[in-house]
């Protein structure tokens, strides 16, 4: 196994410790004038613990920012992500804001409110022999995910068709928990390459100073993210709708969107999503 340290170390073992906690508060709806939130803190940047041990990244600025417009305080209930529409489907916080992917099959499960646009990317060992640079190159080789991502279907789709028709072997996914432990994978040799946000693999790259490497040249599998809610809690839905309206007009979102190089999706792209015709 490659030794790690520094940040990433830190970060793994943060992992590890929260792997123990579970969210035990309940919230059908917003109550007592607090926003509950439902993510996973172990996906920097966009959701994790900072060297204060609080809740940092792009969702906790953002749903702080919502919750600051709504005349409410925000609460982050740290979820691993395969629970987190489990979660919200049984009252166990308000709203999902931990970078959900906007999926068809989700969109039957919960409600969703769009408020940006990112994709993924493949990373592999830095000293790797073979750089694949899109999904098609994954033919025959292992390859980890965290567990419940939107493109390992993608994977599959491509593995039961590309690879099989060229006869290179399946695309094996190896799901893990959270995104730093799929990315220890990779620096242990028990995968051949990682797919994830490109906004976490390039965290990640820094993390773990160079050990891995970001290996495809574009954004892979473009996807709209959202705002999960139960189905049919109107009642937070438009609280939450409302005041990202307000954080929108007066600037405030688009100086995060900027921070954290990712753009709104449109009308239209959410639709997309939604639909599956993307």
């Amino acid at each position: 196994m490659i030794k790690t340290t520094g940040s990433f170390a830190t970060l793994l073992a943060s992992t590890t410790a929260v792997l123990l906690m579970t969210a035990t508060a309940y919230a059908g709806t917003i109550a007592g004038g607090v926003l509950q939130v439902g993510s996973d803190q172990t996906y920097p940047p966009y959701d994790y613990v900072d060297a204060d041990n609080k809740p940092a990244g792009f969702d906790v600025e953002f749903m702080t920012a919502i919750a600051k417009a709504a005349g409410l305080e925000a609460k982050f209930l740290d979820t691993r992500f395969e629970n987190l529409i489990l979660g919200v489907g049984g009252d166990k916080f308000d709203v999902i804001a931990s970078t959900l992917y906007v999926k068809p099959a989700r969109a039957q499960q919960i409600d969703f409110i769009p408020y940006m646009k990112t994709g993924v990317s493949i990373a592999v060992s830095a000293n790797a022999a073979n750089k694949p640079l899109q999904p098609e190159d994954l033919c025959g080789l292992k390859v980890s995910s965290i567990k419940s991502a939107a493109w390992i279907a993608d994977l599959q789709g491509v593995s039961q068709t590309v690879c099989a028709k060229k006869g290179l072997g399946a695309i094996d996914v190896r799901e893990f928990p959270t995104s730093p432990e799929a990315t220890q994978a990779v620096l242990s040799g028990g995968v051949d390459a990682q797919m994830e946000d490109s906004a976490v693999l390039k965290q990640a790259v820094t993390a773990t100073d160079g050990k891995i490497v970001i290996s495809s040249t574009s954004t892979l599998y473009p996807v709209v993210v959202g705002l999960g809610f139960k189905k049919g809690n109107a009642a937070v839905e438009k609280t939450i709708s409302d005041a990202f309206d307000k954080i929108k007009a007066d600037g405030e979102y688009e100086a995060l969107l900027a921070k954290y190089n990712v753009s709104l999706a449109t009308d239209a792209e959410f639709k997309q999503a939604v639909s599956g015709t993307n």
